[in-house]
């Protein structure tokens, strides 16, 4: 983290007394995207998970769901006497996120604020939200989910058998991109297989996109990733005649283009049965 963010938070907080005399809990410390608490608080609580999902706050639904790497901290104030009103604890907040160049995107100015920066070159997002003698405090980083699980040849071919069409999971390309990524490399592995144990299957490689951008930048997009699969099957050792590139952007969805969880699921690489 550039010293020059931390110095930025660090000046909202600079007037404020010492910290809190309570320990914190066991292996909890302050997120260094706000170093200074509030005086007199300590850490209660917190978690860190590598992978998770929160819905920040907005004044009416939908709240704006964000994933990547999650840390949730719960300060307390020592006694009741020392805490400090919603309305101080969210202005720091708020100016804290202002000083490292963020965008409020909510605010109540009692209850809670959050908003959205780039810290090193990565979407953050962080939520300050007032309880009673409490401060709950969520950061995500935003990045994209370790594809851990990775369908195998045998269930796509049942799959294929079913419906005739298969969702491959674990293929990978960066934003915008048509190159896999190294990450790919199982998957295609995957459907190498299914294809060499069935030696007259033919397919369909099928690129699809969210609706986020031009539509027919979309549609070249998707056809691009899906002729990228292609040719890592030929070189793989699959006959170039028995696969069938095609670019479908936007218009099958499998989920909500509204949420982000719905247009990961949209950015996919499908297998239909020619």
């Amino acid at each position: 983290m550039k010293k020059t963010l931390l110095l930025a938070a660090l000046m909202v907080f600079v007037s404020l007394p010492a910290a809190a005399q309570k320990p914190d809990a066991k292996g909890c410390k302050d997120d260094p995207l706000f170093p200074v608490r509030m005086p007199k608080y300590f850490i209660a609580r917190c978690e860190a998970r590598e992978y998770d999902g929160y819905e920040f706050l907005t004044p009416k639904p939908p709240r704006n769901r964000v994933e990547g790497e999650f840390t949730f901290i719960t300060y307390q104030v020592g006694e009741r006497a020392d805490e400090r009103s919603g309305l101080e604890v969210i202005r720091n907040y708020e100016n804290a996120i202002r000083k490292v160049g963020g965008k409020i995107v909510n605010i109540e100015p009692n209850r809670y604020v959050n908003g959205v920066m780039t810290i090193d070159g990565k979407e953050v997002w962080a939520q300050a939200e007032k309880g009673n003698g409490l401060i709950w405090l969520r950061i995500i980083r935003k990045k994209e989910m370790d594809q851990i699980i990775v369908a195998d040849a045998a269930s796509m071919a049942n799959d294929l058998k079913l419906s005739g069409h298969v969702a491959v999971h674990g293929i990978y390309f960066d934003t915008a991109k048509a190159e896999l990524k190294p990450e790919s490399t199982q998957a295609v592995g995957e459907v190498a297989k299914l294809l060499e144990a069935d030696p007259s299957l033919k397919l369909y490689v099928v690129g699809h996109t969210d609706t986020v951008g031009n539509i027919d930048a979309n549609l070249k997009l998707s056809q691009a990733r899906a002729e990228s699969v292609v040719q890592a099957l030929v070189r793989d050792g699959v006959a170039g005649a028995r696969l069938k590139s095609f670019g479908n952007g936007p218009f099958a969805p499998v989920g909500s283009n509204a949420t982000e969880d719905g247009r990961a699921q949209n950015r996919r690489v499908e297998l239909v049965k020619q």
